[in-house]
């Protein structure tokens, strides 16, 4: 679409931030924040308003994955890369196995169940980025990859408890407070059963910075009392998240008749088009940061 707006340095076609992001591996969101915080990319504006990027700011994130790999705070790797200007050949990073994804420090900390080294690649990266760009771009991809490495028999039981406790103590610090505020309220809960609530911890913290209030019921929480606490409390939206399939059709009745009293979302793997249709509720298919900031006050 934009192939005749070039890169007059180069020649070559200048790139939405999306095909960007394709092309290096790197979140859009984690991007926008090298761009903001860094300067490191230099975009112009097409004659529609869109952003569009050059060659030269896919050379300096090359570089500066190169330098994140060798272990340089983004920082560091963000002013080495700008430094070494436009006609410095970028060090090729070796790809993400390697290093150069968000979280491979992290995961590197956690693996060696080394605490105090993981929390210092926490504090590093809700330093450097935004706490939205920290939650889905680095905490759920590496919730994904433990998830698949212990599915796969590479990540022991002990590797997988250390490290979920560890990032489920960082969110409980982060959600200290989520339930005041003078917002709508919404009331999170696991259906019977399901025990991976760190993904729904994620969507209140991002939902409480969007202005809601937040209850927060956690694992296995059976429907009858999450109906009774959304009575009490008033609440304005319940979410109910399950990541295993087939847990909630069994709670289809409870479901419908909890729909007909409250707004009532589904999310997770275990939540199905099907079941959000017959029981009424709102079913949330995108990551739950994304989902937390597109959800408004159902009137």
């Amino acid at each position: 679409m934009y192939s005749h707006l070039m890169d007059s340095s180069s020649d070559r076609p200048l790139l939405r931030i999306g095909e960007l992001s394709r092309r290096l591996g790197v979140s859009d969101h984690v991007l926008r924040a090298w761009e903001s915080r860094y300067g490191l990319l230099q975009p112009v504006r097409s004659p529609g308003g869109f952003r569009l990027y050059s060659a030269a700011d896919e050379a300096r994130i090359r570089r500066m994955q190169a330098y994140l790999a060798e272990g340089l705070s983004a920082a560091e790797a963000a002013r080495a890369a700008l430094d070494g200007g436009p006609g410095t050949p970028p060090r090729q990073p070796a790809g993400p196995a390697a290093g150069s994804d968000p979280f491979a420090g992290l995961r590197r900390a956690l693996d060696a169940f080394d605490e105090p080294a993981a929390q210092a690649v926490l504090d590093r990266l809700m330093a450097e980025l935004s706490l939205p760009a920290v939650l889905r771009d680095v905490i759920l991809p590496y919730l994904a990859d433990l998830g698949q490495r212990w599915q796969a028999g590479t990540a022991s039981v002990a590797a997988e408890h250390f490290a979920s406790n560890l990032i489920r103590g960082r969110l409980a610090g982060l959600a200290r407070g989520w339930g005041s505020g003078h917002g709508p309220r919404a009331l999170l809960a696991c259906p019977p059963g399901e025990l991976h609530d760190i993904p729904l911890m994620i969507f209140g913290i991002v939902l409480h910075r969007n202005g809601w209030r937040i209850g927060y019921l956690g694992a296995s929480t059976p429907v009858e009392e999450l109906a009774r606490a959304a009575a009490t409390s008033h609440a304005d939206l319940v979410v109910l998240a399950a990541t295993v399939p087939g847990v909630l059709e069994p709670l289809q009745p409870e479901l419908t008749s909890l729909a007909r009293h409250v707004p009532l979302a589904l999310a997770g793997a275990g939540a199905t088009p099907e079941l959000a249709s017959a029981t009424g509720a709102r079913l949330m298919t995108g990551d739950p940061v994304t989902e937390a900031e597109q959800t408004r006050w159902p009137r």
